[in-house]
Protein backbone atom coordinates (compact mmCIF):
# COMPACT_ATOMS: atom_id res chain seq x y z
CA UNK A 1 0.00 0.00 0.00
CA UNK A 2 0.64 3.53 -1.29
CA UNK A 3 0.78 6.41 1.68
CA UNK A 4 0.67 9.94 1.32
CA UNK A 5 -1.01 12.39 -1.10
CA UNK A 6 -0.54 12.98 -4.93
CA UNK A 7 -1.37 16.29 -7.23
CA UNK A 8 -3.12 15.06 -10.45
CA UNK A 9 -4.10 17.23 -13.25
CA UNK A 10 -8.02 16.23 -14.56
CA UNK A 11 -10.39 17.59 -16.88
CA UNK A 12 -13.35 19.09 -15.79
CA UNK A 13 -16.12 17.23 -17.76
CA UNK A 14 -18.16 20.57 -17.76
CA UNK A 15 -16.05 22.94 -18.53
CA UNK A 16 -13.33 21.09 -20.24
CA UNK A 17 -10.06 23.40 -18.08
CA UNK A 18 -7.39 21.18 -16.50
CA UNK A 19 -7.67 21.43 -12.80
CA UNK A 20 -5.48 19.77 -9.98
CA UNK A 21 -6.51 17.33 -7.07
CA UNK A 22 -4.98 16.15 -3.86
CA UNK A 23 -5.60 12.59 -3.80
CA UNK A 24 -5.10 10.90 -0.80
CA UNK A 25 -2.61 7.44 -1.86
CA UNK A 26 -3.77 5.56 1.63
CA UNK A 27 -7.27 5.15 0.30
CA UNK A 28 -7.13 1.87 -2.14
CA UNK A 29 -10.10 3.04 -3.38
CA UNK A 30 -12.68 6.08 -2.75
CA UNK A 31 -15.06 8.52 -4.61
CA UNK A 32 -16.16 12.11 -3.72
CA UNK A 33 -17.60 14.68 -5.19
CA UNK A 34 -15.43 18.11 -5.36
CA UNK A 35 -16.18 21.72 -7.43
CA UNK A 36 -14.22 22.51 -10.18
CA UNK A 37 -11.64 25.56 -9.51
CA UNK A 38 -12.65 27.23 -12.22
CA UNK A 39 -16.52 26.74 -13.15
CA UNK A 40 -18.01 25.61 -9.31
CA UNK A 41 -19.40 23.02 -10.79
CA UNK A 42 -19.76 19.30 -8.98
CA UNK A 43 -17.55 16.66 -10.02
CA UNK A 44 -17.87 12.91 -9.07
CA UNK A 45 -13.91 11.80 -8.75
CA UNK A 46 -13.52 8.03 -8.32
CA UNK A 47 -9.89 6.88 -7.38
CA UNK A 48 -8.22 3.36 -7.08
CA UNK A 49 -4.68 4.05 -5.64
CA UNK A 50 -1.79 1.47 -5.74
CA UNK A 51 1.86 1.20 -5.69
CA UNK A 52 2.01 2.65 -8.92
CA UNK A 53 0.15 5.31 -8.13
CA UNK A 54 -3.89 7.07 -8.56
CA UNK A 55 -5.89 6.56 -11.54
CA UNK A 56 -8.53 9.66 -11.16
CA UNK A 57 -11.73 9.57 -13.24
CA UNK A 58 -13.83 12.21 -13.51
CA UNK A 59 -17.62 12.67 -14.62
CA UNK A 60 -20.82 14.63 -13.99
CA UNK A 61 -22.18 14.53 -10.87
CA UNK A 62 -25.82 13.07 -11.91
CA UNK A 63 -23.69 10.30 -14.11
Amino acid sequence: MTFGSDLTEICCPYCGELIEVIVDLSVEHQEYVEDCSVCCRPITLSIIADEDGARVTARHEDD
